[in-house]
């Protein structure tokens, strides 16, 4: 059965429950059948030790851009069900958006506890992560200079204290995570990971899970870090989208359910997990291919509708949107009827 709790800083209970101890507790004990698989695929060694074999193998880079056929990944996904002419700009249009400092500061706090495993366990501290910060930061910034503008003075320096403040806040979300997990309990399977798998009808579903944990018994937890807060209940469903997504991809991937979804919010320091079960994924996968099918519909016609709501007000796009007096670009695709499925590929 599948259920959603939470668990806050201050709960040690939930706290130990993150490191190893989780799997030891309430791992499912005596025998029993193996994971459901939903239809004879080949499976491949799940990443981190499990014992399955096969001949599919996981992708140590991203995508090929020259291989992209019809694909799709949960932030392009959630982007359609928000606003599909939103879609249209990021994906069609490629319309530049300026850089987020909150955007930005995930990025590289991602970094940050991504690398802390680089770290040989018992040496996993607080002040250890938090010198990683910088270094993180500075190659983030050589490899992205456009970055540089979220601290511009107006003169062409930087604006100094902004950029303390910022790191500042880095700092605290950084801080926060060991007050969520002790690092030193947890030897990820896999950080980073990206993970890929195409439907019977050709659609490619992919993305990047932050982190895999895998039982000695084969059960899989899957882990995404957020440095937001969390979303109150009526938001939830909204929220786990993305880790139903990612549990879909790797149970048609690897032929095993994961057993757990955690959500870690640095913003708040609130842990969300899911223990989603079969019927769940299956329900996620049809509404991925009722959303793909809405895609190609509004590839042929060109009819991108906006969809005005609260977050228009973080959108880049306002002057070429139609609610807000705008006329987007010039459609860059024939509008025409085809037969076959509009080929879009949506990262």
């Amino acid at each position: 059965m599948h259920r959603a709790f939470r668990d806050g800083a201050d709960g040690a209970v939930g706290h130990e429950r993150d490191g190893c101890y989780w799997w030891v507790l309430e791992v499912p004990r005596g025998p029993g059948p193996p994971a459901p698989v939903p239809r004879a695929v080949p499976r491949a060694p799940y990443p981190g030790g499990m014992t399955e074999t096969g001949t599919e193998t996981t992708p140590a880079a991203g995508p090929d851009p020259a291989a992209r056929g019809a694909s799709l990944s949960p932030s392009r996904a959630s982007d359609f069900m928000q606003c599909p002419l939103l879609y249209r700009f990021r994906v069609l249009d490629k319309l530049p958006e300026k850089p987020s400092a909150a955007a930005t500061r995930g990025t590289v706090v991602h970094t940050v506890l991504e690398r802390l495993f680089d770290i040989p366990r018992g040496d996993r501290t607080p002040e250890a992560a938090l010198r990683l910060l910088r270094p993180a930061w500075d190659e983030l910034l050589a490899k992205r200079p456009e970055l540089a503008e979220l601290f511009d003075d107006g003169e062409g320096g930087v604006a100094a204290a902004e950029l303390a403040d910022w790191l500042g806040g880095a700092e605290q979300l950084v801080e926060r995570y060991f007050t969520l997990e002790d690092p030193n309990m947890l030897e990820p399977a896999r950080r980073e990971l990206y993970v890929e798998t195409k439907l019977d009808d050709g659609l490619t579903l992919r993305g990047y899970v932050d982190r895999l944990d895998v039982a000695p018994t084969g059960d899989v937890r899957v882990v995404d870090y957020k440095t937001g807060k969390a979303p109150s209940a009526r938001f939830e469903d909204k929220a786990l989208f993305q880790m139903k997504f990612y549990a879909l991809v790797l149970w048609r991937q690897y032929g095993r359910l994961p057993r757990r979804l955690q959500l870690v919010y640095l913003g708040s320091g609130d842990i969300v997990r899911y223990d989603p079960d079969e019927q769940d994924l299956l329900a996620v996968e049809r509404k991925l291919r009722a959303l793909w099918t809405a895609i190609q519909q509004a590839t042929r016609t060109g009819d991108w509708r906006p969809n005005r709501t609260k977050l228009c007000g973080w959108c880049d796009h306002q002057a070429v949107c139609p609610e807000f007096g705008g006329t987007p670009p010039a459609y860059p695709l024939p509008v025409v009827a085809v037969t076959g499925p509009a080929e879009t590929s949506a990262e």
